[in-house]
């Protein structure tokens, strides 16, 4: 008999590590060999992630405030970063994991933050 299936509270921060993890090792081969495809993950960094586009507010019921979206998968189960503009404060960054009617966030701190701001600059063409 199958246990029950993990809420994506109970798995977002395995998924974020993994997907730490990997960005990590793609960012580290692109500042070093360009557009190579890393030899582990046979993937580079132009062609990681489905998309990366502006989400106007109000795009979704609740959700007042517009946000860069870096979608990493889609479906079930899905992840993506979003990456809001708060002025003066500063970029706030959310790593989001759904799947089917379930949804956990978690926001991004410290290294993990800087690694993503990179990212972001660069997605941006900054």
């Amino acid at each position: 008999m199958a246990g029950r299936q993990l809420t994506c509270k109970e798995r977002v921060d395995a998924e974020l590590g993994n997907t730490l993890s990997t960005l990590r090792d793609l960012w580290k081969h692109y500042q070093e060999h360009d557009d190579d495809y890393h030899p582990e993950h046979q993937t580079n960094m132009y062609e990681y992630g489905l998309d990366f586009t502006f989400v106007e507010p109000g795009t979704f019921d609740d959700q007042p405030e517009g946000y860069w979206r870096y979608q990493l998968s889609w479906g079930g189960p899905s992840d993506e970063f979003r990456f809001y503009d708060r002025g003066h404060d500063g970029t706030h960054i959310e790593y989001w994991f759904m799947d089917w009617f379930d949804g956990a966030k978690k926001v991004l701190r410290g290294t993990d933050r800087t690694l993503m701001l990179a990212i972001f600059d660069w997605l941006r063409g900054e």
